[in-house]
């Protein structure tokens, strides 16, 4: 779970790492006088969950508080792909730092190898990656050890990243980042070491031992993927015009693939997870299609727990209730596939079309979209039922 800006820095200071002075604004109001107490120039940014902003339009310096309010009122209840934006950190402008002094520094979680990873970047593809035990963690003297791995990086951090490595462990993070760090000022009178952007994401897992997280703190920005949140679905907009439903990431992403082969592109993908099949499927499409860029929709599922002809039952239902606009393109595999098939077959609905392969699913979606017309789908072969 990724952290709102203003969350993270938050913990920043909580932990004593340096950042600008700074206030949070849900109204233009709030956020001129949050401009007047910091007094001087600031920078006002979008709060979303996602990168990009500056190429968006997310973040505004501004030069005084009626500058501020201006930004606030342009930014909030904006959409930043796909993020409504419903509030604004108003920072004080740190003085540009000096050539060759901006470092970042954070750690970030290697599944693979099962251990933590040191990262400290220096430039633009200047990235040094030190492994990081977690049994043994970072000491004072140990996170000076890792600065002295490249000559560039200055004593002062080793205690940032110090610091890094106990809001770490304390607060259950996958990764924690700090950057840029800054020394502003002279080379010759070097200012403190700020950062002045900072990255956390929490283990979700952890959530029962970390209460203060807050339930706002889990509610995904996007308001579809809100309310499949408010179901227990696992919901991902994607910005494309084919809806994705399936059982488990993995299945997904071969899925969400495969649409982009045939030369779409995926607009959300939603996981029903191992749950009420029926009833999951059946929120799922309703959804997938109250997503105004959606244009056709894929169902992919691959019984094992989850029967097929649940799945199935829970299409006709959401079809018996959702007023079907676009093309549903369903393929069902595995534990009880066949009479899956066969529910969605009697019911005989003019826009549901079924596949026998992956591939076939994928293109078929992906060709109606389009709005071409339905190609003839390879028939299921007996083999292929259960």
């Amino acid at each position: 779970m990724d952290l709102y800006e203003h969350q993270a820095r938050d913990l920043f200071e909580a932990y004593g790492i340096p950042v600008p002075r700074a206030g949070l604004a849900r109204t233009p109001r709030q956020a001129r006088e949050t401009a007047e107490l910091l007094g001087g120039p600031t920078v006002v940014t979008a709060q979303i969950r996602a990168g990009g902003r500056t190429g968006a339009g997310g973040i505004r310096h501004t030069a005084d508080p009626a500058a501020v309010e201006a930004a606030a009122r342009h930014l909030l209840g904006m959409n930043l792909d796909g993020h409504r934006v419903r509030s604004v950190l108003v920072a004080e402008a740190v003085q540009p730092p000096c050539s060759g002094r901006e470092f970042t520094v954070g750690y970030t979680l290697d599944r693979s190898a099962g251990r933590f990873l040191a990262v400290l970047r220096t430039g633009p593809g200047a990235d040094l990656r030190i492994p990081v035990d977690p049994l043994e963690g970072v000491t004072p003297a140990g996170a000076a050890q890792l600065l002295a791995e490249t000559a560039e990086l200055m004593p002062r951090a080793a205690d940032i990243l110090n610091r890094l490595w106990r809001l770490l462990t304390n607060e259950d993070a996958l990764q924690v980042e700090a950057g840029p760090l800054v020394v502003t000022g002279a080379p010759e009178a070097a200012g403190p070491l700020t950062a002045l952007g900072c990255r956390i994401t929490l283990d979700t897992n952890a959530r029962f031992r970390q209460a203060r997280w807050g339930e706002d703190s889990t509610v995904p920005d996007d308001p579809l993927e809100a309310r499949a949140a408010a179901r227990g679905l696992t919901c991902v907009r994607l910005g494309g015009e084919v809806g994705v439903i399936g059982n488990g990431a993995g299945l997904g992403m071969a899925t969400l693939d495969l649409v982009a082969d045939h030369g779409a592109r995926p607009a959300t993908f939603l996981d029903i997870g191992g749950g009420d099949p029926a009833r999951a499927m059946a929120d799922a499409l309703t959804i997938v299609l109250a997503d105004p860029a959606v244009r056709s929709v894929l169902v992919h599922v691959f019984g094992g727990i989850t029967p097929c002809d649940a799945v199935a039952e829970g299409i006709v239902r959401a079809l018996d209730t959702v007023h079907l606009t676009h093309p549903l393109v369903v393929r069902l595999d595995g534990n009880r596939a066949a009479r899956g098939r066969d529910l969605l077959t009697l019911h005989h609905h003019p826009l549901v079309h079924q596949a026998a392969t992956m591939d076939d699913a994928a293109r078929l979606a992906a060709q109606l979209a389009r709005g071409g017309p339905p190609a003839t789908p390879h028939p299921v072969a007996p083999a292929d039922r259960d």
